[in-house]
């Protein structure tokens, strides 16, 4: 942060009628363990209070308010030989990436302060013990339960949209960093004059907030908007990732690209990209011709923007689409939180103010609609069954070039039908020996493969009759295992 931008900071916190539970003044220092106890109260304070930061400013008179100066400089400042702020690196558990930050308000007042991130994941302590703030006194957090309970029910990372990546910023700054052109043009609505506007309506969306310090550009907003992701510490490593190899294995790369803006600012051009990889289906399939591609374009757009959405922001890693000669897969961050076999009738999002962004931007479709299209245009172009797995936490989506029937293995076989029967629950009708043999291209005097295929699936529990009472086999009716 510039000097402006911190005077500007201290002067709204001195502004404040009282000390509050995410910040302290201290007209001068006192001990290094008063700090330590500081930090923790205050990171435990601002997690309760869903403040992203809180402050512990020297030089301010915890009464009166008065910007006085200090004289401690805490950059400089020492533990015995050690530098006091690796001194309370180490004692402060679990690690806690706070700032030391001094500067000169004016030519007779200095100002040291600690920049405090909001604890994430558990309480944090210092010297093996947390401490929160009451009001303006700091207490050991022990004798609260109750505000010890909600730091720990907080274990979850916070919303995208809660978590600030750069702050202190002005208006011109945030239209610098951000396209916020991509923005308006995506929801179709018309270009404020001012950046004031453009900034307001950021504000509203929750892609920007406004503190004490100026603008914050959330990371919903950057993951999102960013002209360069590298400018916001992090989220270079969560651009989205294309790799071509040249076979069915990762030996030899073709070519790859690596996203560099944010997701809604690019991700027409990525997905423009990855069609032009893709070959062209060499079987005509239902109403389909030679020169289309290989996988229908609507399931690959549905299945980038799940890997998008559904990511573990926590996790380390990134979405990436790996394209060989016989597969496409595409994978995200992080282990599903619902059963991989209930993708296409349920939905519950990781990300839910990033899933509703995109859904209105119209990246995506309706909520549990989107798999349903997926499934439907995987059997128009009679292609193998999607396969979900989990690899080293990691959610792995795959799509297999065409295989005739018979070149299909049992487990293949097995989770088409099943995929078939959950497509036609959603869709309000039941699956059939007809509908299956329709989705498979068979031919009805063959009438006994898809019964054959049917049966391997009841043995596998995937499916059930909807009617066991019906005794010909013919108008017999099945529905996935879980339908009501």
């Amino acid at each position: 942060m510039e000097v402006a931008e911190l005077k500007k900071l201290v002067d709204a916190l001195a502004a404040s009628s009282n000390e509050t539970e995410w910040f302290e003044f201290k007209a001068n220092f006192h001990s290094r363990e008063e700090i330590g106890e500081r930090i923790s109260a205050l990171s435990n304070s601002a997690c309760i209070l869903k403040k992203p930061y809180a402050y512990l400013v020297f030089g301010v008179d915890d009464k009166t308010h008065a910007i006085v100066g200090t004289d401690f400089c805490a950059r400089s400042a020492k533990k015995g030989n050690e530098e006091l702020e690796m001194w309370l690196l180490c004692r402060l558990k679990p690690a806690l990436d706070f700032q030391t930050i001094e500067f000169d308000y004016d030519e007779n007042r200095h100002i040291s302060l600690y920049k405090i991130p909001a604890a994430s994941n558990e309480p944090v302590a210092f010297l093996n013990e947390a401490y929160i703030r009451v009001g303006s006194l700091t207490k050991k957090l022990v004798g609260f339960p109750e505000k010890a309970s909600k730091i720990w029910r907080n274990k979850a990372k916070n919303p995208l949209d809660a978590v600030v990546v750069k702050d202190g910023l002005s208006c011109g700054d945030v239209v610098s960093l951000l396209s916020v052109e991509s923005y308006f043009d995506l929801m179709k609505l018309p270009l404020p004059q001012s950046s004031s506007g453009m900034v307001d309506r950021f504000c509203q969306e929750r892609l920007v907030v406004s503190n004490e310090s100026g603008f914050g550009i959330t990371e919903l907003g950057a993951i999102l908007f960013a002209k360069n992701l590298s400018d916001f510490e992090g989220l270079n490593r969560k651009a989205i990732r294309v790799i071509v190899y040249k076979g069915k294995n990762k030996v030899e790369t073709v070519r790859e690209r690596c996203g560099k803006k944010g997701y809604a600012v690019e991700f027409s051009e990525i997905m423009e990209w990855i069609n032009g990889q893709l070959p062209a289906n060499e079987e005509i399939g239902k109403a389909l011709r030679r020169d289309v591609r290989m996988y229908p374009e609507i399931a690959i757009r549905e299945f980038v923007v799940n890997s998008i959405i559904h990511q573990d922001f926590m996790e380390p890693g990134f979405p990436m689409v790996e394209i060989y000669s016989d597969r496409i897969e595409i994978s995200n961050p992080g282990a599903p939180i619902i059963d991989t076999n209930r993708f296409i009738d349920e939905y519950v999002s990781r990300n839910d103010s990033l899933a509703d962004i995109m859904r209105r931007m119209g990246f995506c479709e309706e909520k549990g609609s989107g798999w349903d299209k997926a499934v439907f245009y995987n059997e128009l172009y009679q292609l193998p069954p999607f396969n979900i797995l989990l690899q080293e936490n990691r959610t792995v989506v795959s799509m297999y070039a065409y295989k005739a029937l018979n070149h299909l293995e049992k487990e293949e076989r097995v989770r088409a039908c099943y995929q078939h029967a959950c497509l036609k629950y959603v869709s309000n009708e039941k699956m059939t020996n007809q509908s299956l043999r329709d989705r498979f291209g068979i031919e009805e005097q063959n009438s006994a493969v898809a019964s054959r295929i049917i049966r391997e699936t009841l043995n596998e529990k995937l499916i059930r009759e909807d009617d066991p009472e019906k005794q010909s086999r013919k108008f017999k009716k099945y529905v996935p295992i879980w339908a009501s």
